[in-house]
């Protein structure tokens, strides 16, 4: 069978990665390697049905569990993070698919990009901490980065056939999550089961979150600049309650393209895996009509911490969109705990960019030491709450 092209899918039993394999079938896509987390069943399962040759476990405490469901199927089996770089590097394959959540992205993108391996990123973090170590690895590869995420794909999309000098600013668009309009006070009291309801698209929980204190526009913030090459200055967040416009940008003329469709992640995935084909895509057509209206507000920066705190990390630099992710990370995981309230996430994140010192960052070991001070100043300042 003659297939399209041959991928590897890191964090394949994620929202993205199962919606990723969706488009493989459809589109007569190899997937040669398959890596998640923890959740071993959907692995095995999706490892036989694809016929993947390669399988891992991220948590090595699962790996005789995997043996077991793997038991007679003719794959090598990896676990941890070594496995992961295997996966991500593999000769056999011509792209990786990177949708797994948090730091643990970092270090598989670095291997792929030396291995010569196109990427289609759906890991913010990935280029949140380590955007100058990635973007400057690519280049020297010549390795192609075509971004996941539906703003930054609608972002490059809009890209197409112009010429990137005239370009004047993005509008990236946020959905405002389940909390816009809300003030501090209203969300004082936010349960975990609150955050994790967002009003327009089905995603995995710390995401969910991050959607709720609007981290996860101030991850994308800095991505987008990043991938794109802009200074903080020319990145404008328009909150778009629908999410049907998905992004824009303006050019030096005034004219303003934007990027449209229904909220469907499977479209901004096909076109990182299709690039440049466009073929027909799994999901429902965009009906202007029953949306009937469109509305757009600016983001309120007075209410969610995270967000201000991504875009004064990005301007200090350094160390400091790494110290920030971690502590977001760290801060997320004590809320779902129930450790900590909402509203705390976002000040304890602040707080990083007040109190930690930004260092320089030469190599992926700074990157590192820097996401761990981080995690351990956020974990002891929770502690005296």
């Amino acid at each position: 069978m003659q297939y399209r092209k041959t991928i590897a899918i890191i964090g394949s039993t994620g929202s993205i990665g199962t919606q990723s394999l969706e488009i493989a079938e459809k589109h007569n896509i190899r997937v040669i390697a398959l890596a998640a987390n923890s959740n071993v069943k959907l692995l095995a399962d999706q490892a036989k049905r694809f016929g993947a040759r390669y399988v891992c476990i991220y948590d090595e405490s699962r790996l005789s569990q995997l043996r077991g469901e793997l038991s007679g199927v003719d794959c090598e089996i990896l676990c941890g993070m070594d496995g992961i770089c295997r996966i991500a590097a593999l000769p056999e394959s011509d792209m990786l698919l990177n949708s797994v959540v948090g730091m643990v992205g970092l270090k598989p993108t670095l291997a792929a990009i030396e291995a010569g391996k196109d990427i289609a990123l759906a890991n913010k973090e990935t280029l949140v901490a380590g955007g100058e170590l990635v973007t400057k690895a690519a280049r020297k590869k010549g390795v192609a980065i075509y971004p996941v995420d539906s703003e930054h794909s609608a972002i490059f999309q809009c890209l197409q056939g112009n010429r990137r000098e005239q370009l004047s600013k993005i509008i990236l668009t946020a959905s405002g999550g389940p909390f816009f309009g809300k003030t501090k006070a209203e969300l004082k009291n936010v349960s975990v089961e609150q955050a994790l309801s967002h009003p327009n698209w089905s995603m995995g929980r710390k995401i969910t979150i991050d959607s709720a204190t609007l981290m996860n526009k101030g991850l994308e913030f800095i991505e987008a600049m990043w991938l794109f090459g802009l200074s903080p200055e020319q990145i404008e967040i328009v909150v778009q309650r629908e999410s049907v416009i998905h992004s824009a940008v303006e050019y030096n003329d005034r004219s303003v393209i934007a990027q449209m469709g229904v909220p469907d992640m499977k479209i901004p995935i096909q076109y990182a895996l299709l690039y440049p084909d466009r073929l027909d895509c799994p999901t429902k057509p965009l009906s202007l009509c029953e949306y009937g209206t469109l509305h757009f507000a600016r983001p309120d920066l007075e209410t969610f911490d995270c967000l201000t705190a991504c875009i004064r990390a990005i301007t200090v630099g350094g160390s400091m969109p790494a110290m920030v992710n971690g502590a977001n990370e760290k801060a997320v995981e004590l809320f779902l705990a129930g450790k900590i309230s909402f509203l705390q996430i976002g000040e304890l994140v602040l707080s990083v960019t007040e109190n930690m010192p930004r260092k320089e960052i030469h190599d992926l070991g700074d990157v590192l030491a820097a996401d761990k001070a981080a995690r351990e100043y956020i974990a002891e300042k929770a502690a005296s709450l």
